[in-house]
Protein backbone atom coordinates (compact mmCIF):
# COMPACT_ATOMS: atom_id res chain seq x y z
CA UNK A 1 0.00 0.00 0.00
CA UNK A 2 2.55 2.15 0.98
CA UNK A 3 4.75 1.49 -2.54
CA UNK A 4 1.61 2.51 -4.27
CA UNK A 5 1.18 5.73 -2.39
CA UNK A 6 4.75 6.44 -2.98
CA UNK A 7 4.19 5.83 -6.47
CA UNK A 8 0.52 8.08 -6.83
CA UNK A 9 2.31 10.80 -4.76
CA UNK A 10 5.35 11.13 -7.51
CA UNK A 11 2.39 12.80 -10.42
CA UNK A 12 2.09 16.19 -9.66
CA UNK A 13 -0.85 18.53 -10.91
CA UNK A 14 -0.63 20.41 -14.00
CA UNK A 15 0.75 23.78 -14.68
CA UNK A 16 -2.49 25.49 -15.01
CA UNK A 17 -6.37 24.63 -14.52
CA UNK A 18 -9.60 26.50 -15.52
CA UNK A 19 -13.29 25.77 -14.26
CA UNK A 20 -15.16 23.05 -15.96
CA UNK A 21 -18.75 23.83 -14.73
CA UNK A 22 -19.65 20.37 -14.22
CA UNK A 23 -20.20 20.15 -10.87
CA UNK A 24 -18.96 16.95 -10.18
CA UNK A 25 -15.45 17.62 -12.11
CA UNK A 26 -14.99 20.57 -10.77
CA UNK A 27 -11.33 22.04 -12.35
CA UNK A 28 -9.70 20.36 -15.42
CA UNK A 29 -6.07 21.22 -17.03
CA UNK A 30 -6.57 23.98 -19.02
CA UNK A 31 -5.80 22.68 -22.29
CA UNK A 32 -8.62 20.05 -21.88
CA UNK A 33 -11.69 20.89 -23.44
CA UNK A 34 -15.64 20.26 -22.09
CA UNK A 35 -17.62 17.99 -24.34
CA UNK A 36 -20.47 15.92 -24.64
CA UNK A 37 -20.98 12.50 -24.79
CA UNK A 38 -23.16 12.32 -28.06
CA UNK A 39 -20.33 15.27 -29.58
CA UNK A 40 -18.01 11.85 -29.10
CA UNK A 41 -19.66 8.85 -29.13
CA UNK A 42 -21.98 6.64 -31.00
CA UNK A 43 -25.08 5.47 -28.47
CA UNK A 44 -26.72 1.83 -29.73
CA UNK A 45 -29.60 0.62 -27.25
CA UNK A 46 -30.45 -3.01 -26.83
CA UNK A 47 -33.80 -5.05 -27.59
CA UNK A 48 -34.87 -9.10 -26.64
CA UNK A 49 -35.90 -11.10 -29.11
CA UNK A 50 -39.47 -12.83 -28.73
CA UNK A 51 -39.14 -15.56 -26.24
CA UNK A 52 -41.73 -17.44 -27.39
CA UNK A 53 -40.03 -17.83 -30.80
CA UNK A 54 -37.37 -20.72 -30.81
CA UNK A 55 -35.88 -19.78 -33.90
CA UNK A 56 -34.86 -16.57 -32.01
CA UNK A 57 -32.36 -18.47 -29.71
CA UNK A 58 -29.51 -20.98 -28.93
CA UNK A 59 -27.61 -19.24 -31.38
CA UNK A 60 -24.16 -18.24 -31.91
CA UNK A 61 -24.47 -14.36 -31.37
CA UNK A 62 -23.20 -12.96 -27.87
CA UNK A 63 -26.51 -10.87 -26.21
CA UNK A 64 -25.76 -9.38 -23.27
CA UNK A 65 -28.12 -8.51 -20.41
CA UNK A 66 -26.99 -6.86 -16.98
CA UNK A 67 -26.74 -9.79 -15.30
CA UNK A 68 -23.93 -11.01 -17.43
CA UNK A 69 -21.95 -7.95 -16.24
CA UNK A 70 -22.65 -8.57 -13.07
CA UNK A 71 -20.49 -11.32 -12.62
CA UNK A 72 -17.42 -10.29 -14.60
CA UNK A 73 -14.62 -10.50 -12.59
CA UNK A 74 -12.47 -7.72 -15.42
CA UNK A 75 -13.51 -5.02 -17.61
CA UNK A 76 -13.89 -7.33 -20.36
CA UNK A 77 -17.13 -8.96 -21.55
CA UNK A 78 -16.76 -11.31 -24.41
CA UNK A 79 -19.71 -14.00 -23.92
CA UNK A 80 -23.25 -14.40 -22.53
CA UNK A 81 -25.23 -16.82 -20.40
CA UNK A 82 -27.89 -16.67 -23.31
CA UNK A 83 -27.45 -16.10 -26.75
CA UNK A 84 -29.36 -15.39 -30.17
CA UNK A 85 -29.76 -15.90 -33.44
CA UNK A 86 -29.38 -13.68 -36.79
CA UNK A 87 -33.17 -14.13 -37.41
CA UNK A 88 -33.46 -12.77 -33.65
CA UNK A 89 -31.11 -10.06 -34.24
CA UNK A 90 -33.08 -9.22 -37.25
CA UNK A 91 -36.67 -9.11 -35.44
CA UNK A 92 -35.75 -6.55 -33.15
CA UNK A 93 -34.50 -3.58 -32.22
CA UNK A 94 -30.86 -4.58 -30.94
CA UNK A 95 -27.80 -4.03 -32.89
CA UNK A 96 -24.17 -5.65 -33.15
CA UNK A 97 -21.62 -3.31 -31.67
CA UNK A 98 -17.68 -3.42 -32.50
CA UNK A 99 -15.39 -4.76 -30.09
CA UNK A 100 -13.71 -1.77 -28.02
CA UNK A 101 -17.78 -0.88 -27.36
CA UNK A 102 -18.49 0.35 -24.26
CA UNK A 103 -21.70 -1.93 -22.40
CA UNK A 104 -23.00 0.47 -19.75
CA UNK A 105 -26.29 -1.24 -17.24
CA UNK A 106 -28.75 1.62 -17.37
CA UNK A 107 -31.36 -0.05 -15.64
CA UNK A 108 -31.03 -2.69 -12.67
CA UNK A 109 -28.72 -1.18 -12.10
CA UNK A 110 -27.80 1.91 -13.52
CA UNK A 111 -23.73 1.79 -13.94
CA UNK A 112 -22.22 -1.63 -14.47
CA UNK A 113 -19.43 -1.48 -16.62
CA UNK A 114 -17.51 -3.41 -19.59
CA UNK A 115 -15.74 -3.16 -22.40
CA UNK A 116 -16.42 -5.28 -25.30
CA UNK A 117 -14.13 -7.97 -26.54
CA UNK A 118 -15.81 -8.90 -29.49
CA UNK A 119 -18.68 -8.12 -31.67
CA UNK A 120 -21.76 -8.23 -29.40
CA UNK A 121 -25.65 -7.07 -29.10
CA UNK A 122 -27.37 -6.50 -26.25
CA UNK A 123 -30.92 -6.50 -24.20
CA UNK A 124 -33.05 -3.44 -23.66
CA UNK A 125 -31.41 -2.81 -20.30
CA UNK A 126 -28.02 -1.79 -21.56
CA UNK A 127 -26.73 0.95 -23.89
CA UNK A 128 -23.56 0.28 -26.07
CA UNK A 129 -21.72 3.50 -26.37
CA UNK A 130 -19.09 3.58 -29.42
CA UNK A 131 -16.68 6.57 -28.90
CA UNK A 132 -14.48 8.23 -31.28
CA UNK A 133 -11.55 8.53 -28.69
CA UNK A 134 -9.34 5.66 -26.47
CA UNK A 135 -12.77 4.09 -25.33
CA UNK A 136 -10.47 2.90 -21.96
CA UNK A 137 -10.22 6.24 -21.20
CA UNK A 138 -14.16 6.51 -21.12
CA UNK A 139 -14.58 3.30 -19.29
CA UNK A 140 -12.28 5.11 -16.92
CA UNK A 141 -14.49 7.86 -16.60
CA UNK A 142 -18.19 6.54 -16.27
CA UNK A 143 -16.44 3.99 -13.71
CA UNK A 144 -15.48 7.07 -11.50
CA UNK A 145 -18.77 8.20 -11.80
CA UNK A 146 -21.68 5.91 -10.85
CA UNK A 147 -23.27 7.40 -8.39
CA UNK A 148 -23.48 10.43 -11.22
CA UNK A 149 -24.92 7.99 -13.41
CA UNK A 150 -27.36 6.85 -11.03
CA UNK A 151 -28.46 9.98 -9.87
CA UNK A 152 -29.74 10.82 -13.51
CA UNK A 153 -31.81 7.61 -13.61
CA UNK A 154 -35.65 8.41 -13.90
CA UNK A 155 -39.11 6.15 -13.59
CA UNK A 156 -41.36 5.22 -10.99
CA UNK A 157 -41.37 1.08 -11.82
CA UNK A 158 -37.68 1.40 -11.68
CA UNK A 159 -34.66 3.71 -12.17
CA UNK A 160 -33.44 3.89 -15.64
CA UNK A 161 -30.84 5.86 -17.72
CA UNK A 162 -32.25 7.18 -21.10
CA UNK A 163 -30.69 7.63 -24.11
CA UNK A 164 -30.91 11.35 -24.09
CA UNK A 165 -29.79 12.26 -20.91
CA UNK A 166 -26.88 9.42 -21.59
CA UNK A 167 -26.39 11.86 -24.82
CA UNK A 168 -25.94 14.63 -23.03
CA UNK A 169 -23.75 13.24 -19.94
CA UNK A 170 -20.63 16.03 -20.09
CA UNK A 171 -16.88 15.45 -19.49
CA UNK A 172 -13.89 16.98 -19.84
CA UNK A 173 -11.72 15.61 -22.79
CA UNK A 174 -7.85 15.55 -22.95
CA UNK A 175 -5.98 15.05 -26.59
CA UNK A 176 -5.86 11.59 -27.63
CA UNK A 177 -2.57 10.98 -26.81
CA UNK A 178 -2.79 12.14 -23.17
CA UNK A 179 -5.98 10.25 -22.99
CA UNK A 180 -3.99 7.11 -23.97
CA UNK A 181 -1.38 7.96 -21.37
CA UNK A 182 -3.91 8.02 -18.47
CA UNK A 183 -5.14 4.55 -19.58
CA UNK A 184 -1.48 3.34 -19.93
CA UNK A 185 -0.81 4.65 -15.98
CA UNK A 186 -4.41 3.54 -15.02
CA UNK A 187 -3.80 0.13 -16.24
CA UNK A 188 -0.82 -0.46 -14.18
CA UNK A 189 -1.49 1.28 -11.13
CA UNK A 190 -5.04 -0.78 -10.72
CA UNK A 191 -3.08 -3.93 -11.68
CA UNK A 192 -1.20 -3.48 -8.84
CA UNK A 193 -3.90 -2.57 -6.45
CA UNK A 194 -6.05 -5.11 -7.51
CA UNK A 195 -2.97 -7.92 -7.23
CA UNK A 196 -3.19 -6.85 -3.51
CA UNK A 197 -6.63 -7.07 -3.10
CA UNK A 198 -6.46 -10.49 -4.28
CA UNK A 199 -3.49 -11.50 -1.44
CA UNK A 200 -5.67 -10.15 0.85
CA UNK A 201 -8.98 -12.26 -0.60
CA UNK A 202 -6.71 -15.14 -0.48
CA UNK A 203 -5.63 -14.80 2.89
CA UNK A 204 -9.28 -14.33 4.00
CA UNK A 205 -9.74 -17.42 2.48
CA UNK A 206 -6.84 -19.28 3.87
CA UNK A 207 -8.50 -17.96 7.37
CA UNK A 208 -12.49 -19.07 6.96
CA UNK A 209 -10.63 -22.84 6.09
CA UNK A 210 -8.77 -22.44 9.70
CA UNK A 211 -11.81 -21.36 11.01
CA UNK A 212 -13.58 -24.34 9.55
CA UNK A 213 -11.01 -26.49 10.46
CA UNK A 214 -10.87 -25.37 13.89
CA UNK A 215 -14.46 -25.73 14.62
CA UNK A 216 -14.39 -29.26 12.96
CA UNK A 217 -11.50 -30.67 15.29
CA UNK A 218 -12.86 -29.05 18.36
CA UNK A 219 -16.58 -30.54 17.51
CA UNK A 220 -15.72 -34.23 16.25
CA UNK A 221 -12.26 -34.96 18.68
CA UNK A 222 -12.93 -32.91 21.73
CA UNK A 223 -10.32 -30.80 23.39
CA UNK A 224 -8.05 -33.28 25.24
CA UNK A 225 -5.74 -34.77 22.84
CA UNK A 226 -5.29 -37.72 25.48
CA UNK A 227 -8.76 -38.89 24.79
CA UNK A 228 -9.10 -42.24 23.39
CA UNK A 229 -11.08 -42.32 20.00
CA UNK A 230 -13.25 -45.12 18.39
CA UNK A 231 -14.64 -45.57 14.89
CA UNK A 232 -17.55 -43.58 14.52
CA UNK A 233 -18.80 -45.92 11.44
CA UNK A 234 -19.07 -43.54 9.18
CA UNK A 235 -16.83 -42.73 6.51
CA UNK A 236 -16.95 -38.99 6.46
CA UNK A 237 -16.71 -38.87 10.15
CA UNK A 238 -13.97 -41.27 10.90
CA UNK A 239 -12.70 -41.74 14.36
CA UNK A 240 -14.50 -40.14 17.39
CA UNK A 241 -13.90 -38.95 20.82
CA UNK A 242 -14.72 -42.79 23.04
CA UNK A 243 -17.02 -41.50 25.27
CA UNK A 244 -18.85 -39.47 23.23
CA UNK A 245 -22.58 -40.81 22.34
CA UNK A 246 -24.20 -41.53 18.54
CA UNK A 247 -27.46 -39.55 18.19
CA UNK A 248 -30.23 -38.77 15.81
CA UNK A 249 -31.16 -34.89 15.54
CA UNK A 250 -34.47 -36.06 15.87
CA UNK A 251 -33.86 -37.14 19.51
CA UNK A 252 -32.39 -33.79 20.28
CA UNK A 253 -34.89 -31.32 19.98
CA UNK A 254 -38.23 -30.51 17.48
CA UNK A 255 -38.71 -29.37 14.19
CA UNK A 256 -41.74 -26.96 13.28
CA UNK A 257 -41.98 -25.79 9.51
CA UNK A 258 -42.92 -22.45 8.42
CA UNK A 259 -46.62 -20.73 7.35
CA UNK A 260 -47.55 -20.11 4.21
CA UNK A 261 -48.10 -16.78 4.49
CA UNK A 262 -49.95 -14.42 2.20
CA UNK A 263 -47.73 -11.88 0.26
CA UNK A 264 -50.50 -9.63 0.27
CA UNK A 265 -49.94 -9.40 3.97
CA UNK A 266 -46.74 -8.58 3.75
CA UNK A 267 -45.47 -4.71 4.62
CA UNK A 268 -42.98 -3.05 4.36
CA UNK A 269 -42.51 -1.54 7.65
CA UNK A 270 -43.50 -2.98 11.19
CA UNK A 271 -42.40 -4.82 14.15
CA UNK A 272 -42.99 -8.30 13.49
CA UNK A 273 -40.43 -9.77 10.68
CA UNK A 274 -40.98 -12.68 8.32
CA UNK A 275 -38.21 -14.93 7.55
CA UNK A 276 -38.36 -16.71 4.05
CA UNK A 277 -35.99 -18.48 2.12
CA UNK A 278 -34.09 -15.20 0.79
CA UNK A 279 -33.49 -14.41 4.18
CA UNK A 280 -31.37 -17.33 6.00
CA UNK A 281 -27.50 -17.50 4.86
CA UNK A 282 -24.71 -19.39 6.44
CA UNK A 283 -23.35 -17.07 8.42
CA UNK A 284 -26.45 -15.78 10.15
CA UNK A 285 -29.79 -13.90 8.65
CA UNK A 286 -29.68 -11.52 6.04
CA UNK A 287 -32.32 -8.09 6.34
CA UNK A 288 -31.84 -7.21 2.53
CA UNK A 289 -34.98 -8.61 1.63
CA UNK A 290 -37.30 -7.19 4.32
CA UNK A 291 -40.98 -7.87 4.89
CA UNK A 292 -43.08 -7.56 8.12
CA UNK A 293 -46.61 -8.85 8.54
CA UNK A 294 -48.87 -6.89 10.97
CA UNK A 295 -48.37 -7.00 14.83
CA UNK A 296 -51.69 -9.19 15.80
CA UNK A 297 -49.83 -11.78 13.83
CA UNK A 298 -47.31 -12.49 16.70
CA UNK A 299 -50.66 -13.71 18.33
CA UNK A 300 -52.40 -15.10 16.42
CA UNK A 301 -49.26 -17.10 14.58
CA UNK A 302 -47.72 -18.03 17.56
CA UNK A 303 -46.66 -21.39 16.79
CA UNK A 304 -44.52 -20.05 13.96
CA UNK A 305 -42.25 -17.91 16.12
CA UNK A 306 -39.14 -17.78 16.00
CA UNK A 307 -36.86 -17.97 19.35
CA UNK A 308 -33.29 -16.96 20.38
CA UNK A 309 -31.30 -20.12 19.51
CA UNK A 310 -33.54 -21.71 16.99
CA UNK A 311 -31.45 -23.89 14.03
CA UNK A 312 -32.94 -22.33 10.73
CA UNK A 313 -33.04 -24.85 7.50
CA UNK A 314 -33.83 -23.58 4.15
CA UNK A 315 -36.10 -27.01 2.56
CA UNK A 316 -35.87 -25.72 -0.91
CA UNK A 317 -34.28 -27.82 -2.96
CA UNK A 318 -33.23 -25.05 -5.86
CA UNK A 319 -32.19 -23.37 -2.89
CA UNK A 320 -29.75 -26.00 -1.58
CA UNK A 321 -28.86 -27.77 -4.37
CA UNK A 322 -25.39 -26.39 -3.61
CA UNK A 323 -25.36 -27.88 -0.49
CA UNK A 324 -26.62 -27.19 3.18
CA UNK A 325 -28.17 -23.57 3.99
CA UNK A 326 -28.91 -23.38 7.52
CA UNK A 327 -28.59 -20.42 10.23
CA UNK A 328 -28.46 -20.03 13.80
CA UNK A 329 -31.05 -17.34 15.20
CA UNK A 330 -29.51 -14.75 17.64
CA UNK A 331 -31.59 -11.79 16.46
CA UNK A 332 -33.57 -9.62 19.32
CA UNK A 333 -36.43 -8.78 16.57
CA UNK A 334 -39.65 -10.46 16.94
CA UNK A 335 -40.43 -13.08 13.69
CA UNK A 336 -42.04 -15.52 12.44
CA UNK A 337 -41.34 -18.27 10.28
CA UNK A 338 -42.07 -18.60 6.96
CA UNK A 339 -43.20 -21.37 4.45
CA UNK A 340 -40.37 -23.80 2.87
CA UNK A 341 -38.06 -23.27 5.78
CA UNK A 342 -38.13 -25.55 9.16
CA UNK A 343 -36.81 -24.39 12.62
CA UNK A 344 -35.47 -26.41 14.72
CA UNK A 345 -35.65 -26.04 18.72
CA UNK A 346 -32.71 -28.43 20.82
CA UNK A 347 -34.07 -29.68 23.84
CA UNK A 348 -31.53 -27.61 26.25
CA UNK A 349 -31.51 -30.98 28.58
CA UNK A 350 -29.57 -32.83 26.28
CA UNK A 351 -27.64 -30.42 23.89
CA UNK A 352 -26.40 -26.39 24.23
CA UNK A 353 -27.72 -24.38 21.74
CA UNK A 354 -24.55 -22.80 20.74
CA UNK A 355 -22.58 -26.45 20.24
CA UNK A 356 -25.64 -27.03 17.91
CA UNK A 357 -24.56 -23.72 15.92
CA UNK A 358 -21.21 -25.39 15.71
CA UNK A 359 -21.99 -29.13 14.91
CA UNK A 360 -23.84 -28.01 11.84
CA UNK A 361 -21.19 -25.83 10.57
CA UNK A 362 -18.55 -29.37 10.50
CA UNK A 363 -18.10 -31.40 7.65
CA UNK A 364 -19.39 -34.59 8.70
CA UNK A 365 -22.95 -32.59 9.22
CA UNK A 366 -22.61 -30.94 5.77
CA UNK A 367 -21.46 -34.33 4.32
CA UNK A 368 -24.55 -36.34 6.30
CA UNK A 369 -27.00 -33.63 5.10
CA UNK A 370 -26.06 -34.37 1.44
CA UNK A 371 -26.47 -37.75 1.83
CA UNK A 372 -30.11 -37.41 3.19
CA UNK A 373 -30.97 -34.88 0.31
CA UNK A 374 -29.80 -37.61 -2.21
CA UNK A 375 -32.52 -40.25 -0.96
CA UNK A 376 -35.33 -37.99 -2.46
CA UNK A 377 -36.03 -37.40 -5.68
CA UNK A 378 -39.07 -34.98 -4.04
CA UNK A 379 -38.08 -30.76 -4.82
CA UNK A 380 -37.67 -30.38 -1.20
CA UNK A 381 -35.81 -32.01 1.69
CA UNK A 382 -37.96 -32.48 4.40
CA UNK A 383 -37.67 -32.01 8.13
CA UNK A 384 -37.85 -35.97 8.83
CA UNK A 385 -34.34 -36.45 6.43
CA UNK A 386 -32.85 -34.03 8.43
CA UNK A 387 -34.15 -35.03 11.71
CA UNK A 388 -32.18 -38.52 10.96
CA UNK A 389 -28.43 -36.49 9.97
CA UNK A 390 -26.27 -38.50 12.56
CA UNK A 391 -24.48 -36.90 15.32
CA UNK A 392 -21.74 -37.51 18.39
CA UNK A 393 -21.96 -35.73 21.53
CA UNK A 394 -20.37 -35.10 24.41
CA UNK A 395 -21.44 -34.27 28.27
CA UNK A 396 -23.05 -30.92 28.45
CA UNK A 397 -20.53 -29.89 30.40
CA UNK A 398 -17.71 -30.85 27.81
CA UNK A 399 -19.83 -29.52 25.43
CA UNK A 400 -19.32 -25.82 27.01
CA UNK A 401 -15.93 -25.96 27.32
CA UNK A 402 -16.17 -26.61 23.69
CA UNK A 403 -18.35 -23.96 23.18
CA UNK A 404 -16.15 -21.60 24.91
CA UNK A 405 -13.15 -22.50 23.52
CA UNK A 406 -14.58 -22.02 19.92
CA UNK A 407 -15.83 -18.73 20.50
CA UNK A 408 -12.51 -17.37 22.29
CA UNK A 409 -10.59 -18.88 19.04
CA UNK A 410 -13.44 -18.17 16.07
CA UNK A 411 -13.32 -14.58 17.50
CA UNK A 412 -9.56 -13.89 16.85
CA UNK A 413 -9.99 -15.52 13.19
CA UNK A 414 -13.23 -12.89 12.55
CA UNK A 415 -11.18 -10.25 14.01
CA UNK A 416 -8.47 -10.60 11.46
CA UNK A 417 -10.92 -11.34 8.73
CA UNK A 418 -12.83 -8.17 8.75
CA UNK A 419 -9.13 -6.41 9.47
CA UNK A 420 -8.17 -7.90 5.72
CA UNK A 421 -11.76 -6.53 4.64
CA UNK A 422 -10.94 -2.89 6.09
CA UNK A 423 -8.00 -3.26 4.07
CA UNK A 424 -9.68 -4.41 0.68
CA UNK A 425 -12.32 -1.74 1.32
CA UNK A 426 -9.56 0.77 1.51
CA UNK A 427 -7.91 -0.51 -1.70
CA UNK A 428 -10.97 -0.33 -3.26
CA UNK A 429 -11.77 3.34 -2.55
CA UNK A 430 -8.28 4.20 -3.16
CA UNK A 431 -8.30 2.61 -6.78
CA UNK A 432 -11.38 4.81 -7.15
CA UNK A 433 -9.88 7.61 -5.78
CA UNK A 434 -7.21 7.52 -8.34
CA UNK A 435 -9.08 6.57 -11.25
CA UNK A 436 -11.38 9.79 -10.48
CA UNK A 437 -7.89 11.92 -10.38
CA UNK A 438 -6.67 10.78 -13.23
CA UNK A 439 -9.68 11.16 -15.70
CA UNK A 440 -10.18 14.71 -14.19
CA UNK A 441 -6.95 15.74 -14.41
CA UNK A 442 -6.48 16.66 -11.15
CA UNK A 443 -2.82 14.58 -11.60
CA UNK A 444 -0.90 14.79 -14.46
CA UNK A 445 0.97 11.40 -15.54
CA UNK A 446 2.79 12.55 -18.22
CA UNK A 447 6.27 13.33 -18.88
CA UNK A 448 7.80 16.37 -17.39
CA UNK A 449 8.59 18.22 -20.87
CA UNK A 450 4.59 17.60 -21.54
CA UNK A 451 3.63 18.47 -17.93
CA UNK A 452 5.13 21.99 -18.80
CA UNK A 453 4.06 22.25 -22.54
CA UNK A 454 0.73 21.00 -23.20
CA UNK A 455 -0.37 19.88 -26.67
CA UNK A 456 -3.09 21.68 -28.22
CA UNK A 457 -6.59 20.05 -29.01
Amino acid sequence: MLAIQEEIDKASAYPAYKPSNIEWIGEIPKHWVKSKLKLQSKIVNGSTPSSTNEEFWDGDIIWVTPSDISKLSSCEIHDSIRKITIEGLNSCGTSLVPIKSIILTTRAPIGNIAIAETELCTNQGCKSIITKGESKFLYYYLKSFTEILESLGAGTTFKELSTETLKNLEFALPPLPEQQAIVTYLDQKTALIDELIGKKQRKIDLLKEQKTALINHAVTKGLNPDFSFKDSGIEWIGEIAEHWNKSKLKYKGSFFSGYSFDSNDFQSEGDIRVIKISNVQNNGISWEDLSYVPADFFEKFKDFRVLEGDLIFVLTRPIISTGIKVCFYNEDYLALLNQRNSVFRPHESSIIKKFLFYLVRTFYFIEEFKQQLKETNQPNISTEQISNINIFLPSLSEQQAIVSYLDEQTALIDTAIALEIQKIDKLKEYRQSLISAAVTGKICVLPFTEKREPKAV
